[in-house]
């Protein structure tokens, strides 16, 4: 069994996904980081970064539990695992390389740039530029790879494209416009193509019978960002 420590974002969204396309068993577990409890003791116990997602499988190597944390790690941990999704071994040079270029680039600079236009106060021009320029050449390079391209990576569906698909979800967010992807056509469509599998939509469902905290409050800036208050 697979225990899930989730919040409604978009790298434990990537995890929601392989999970359901890959059929395994697993149960949620709700970390409500508007809340803090990301910071919880129990918590740190699983990922001593506080951050999600994490999970705990209970059979994991040698029957012992295993804890695996960081969104791309825990994809190809169940990729190994399940040996699903890992695409043709001649093209795990390009598969890692990808995977890097959303864990490095892709992910971390579209949350800066989530919190420079959502959360930062106003003012903060150049942060807003900043980001913003980093995450329109981030999706030129994606959509310049995908030209005349189904997949990121080789000729198959691989955990290269759960993990993209986890930030391009919400690009509406990250860009701030209600049509992100029209100057990049070939992401467009290849967003469009992994939208198309029949796993999204259970994916897009996972947690939501859960009622996370919504409002962006002093209570929730304190607990995301604890480092601004210290």
């Amino acid at each position: 069994m697979i225990r899930f420590y989730f919040h409604p974002t978009p790298n434990p969204a990537k995890i929601s996904l392989f999970l359901e396309e890959a059929g395994l068993p697993y149960e949620i577990v709700p970390i409500d980081t508007k809340k803090g409890e990301q910071h919880s003791s129990e918590f740190r116990a699983i990922n001593p970064n506080g951050k999600v997602p994490a999970i705990v499988d209970t059979d994991g190597a040698g029957g012992k539990e295993t804890r695996v944390f960081d969104s791309n790690a825990i994809l190809i941990y169940l990729a190994e695992k399940t040996g699903k999704f890992l695409g043709a071994a001649e093209d795990r040079g390009e598969l890692l390389s990808w995977l890097m270029f959303i864990a490095s680039g892709l992910g971390p600079f579209s949350g800066q740039a989530v919190h420079f236009q959502h959360v930062a106060p106003a003012g903060n021009d150049y942060g807003v530029n900043r980001y913003r320029k980093e995450i329109e050449r981030h999706y030129k390079v994606m959509d310049d790879h995908l030209a005349q391209r189904e997949f990121v990576v080789g000729d198959s569906y691989t955990i290269a494209d759960m993990s993209l698909w986890g930030w391009i979800e919400r690009a509406a967010f990250v860009m701030k416009s209600d049509a992100p992807l029209d100057p990049y056509p070939n992401l467009k469509k290849w967003y469009q193509g992994i939208c198309a599998r029949l796993a999204v939509e259970r994916a897009r469902k996972v947690g939501s019978e859960h009622a996370f905290k919504s409002e962006m409050d002093d209570i929730a800036k304190r607990a995301l960002f604890p480092s601004n208050y210290s």
